[in-house]
């Protein structure tokens, strides 16, 4: 996602989003940051390009830190 994000690739962006981060956000016990991923795409269009990147900066950060919360639950005591 960051490299789509850096190239400024929407449509990559709105993939992601929509079937992958939604599926490991499922998959990975985060339903939030599913519905989240899912509303980001289904919803009203954007007023302008530079809103929805900004939605997307915000996803990403969620998703890193959700990757955090379950990287560590997984680490062993």
């Amino acid at each position: 996602m960051q490299h789509a994000r850096r190239t400024g690739d929407m449509g990559r962006l709105a993939l992601l989003a929509y079937c992958e981060v939604r599926r490991w956000a499922r998959q990975a016990g985060e339903p939030e940051l599913a519905d989240r991923s899912t509303q980001l795409i289904t919803r009203h269009p954007y007023a302008s390009r530079d809103q929805f990147m900004a939605q997307i900066d915000d996803l990403i950060l969620d998703l890193e830190r959700a990757h955090a919360r379950v990287s560590a639950r997984h680490l062993p005591l």
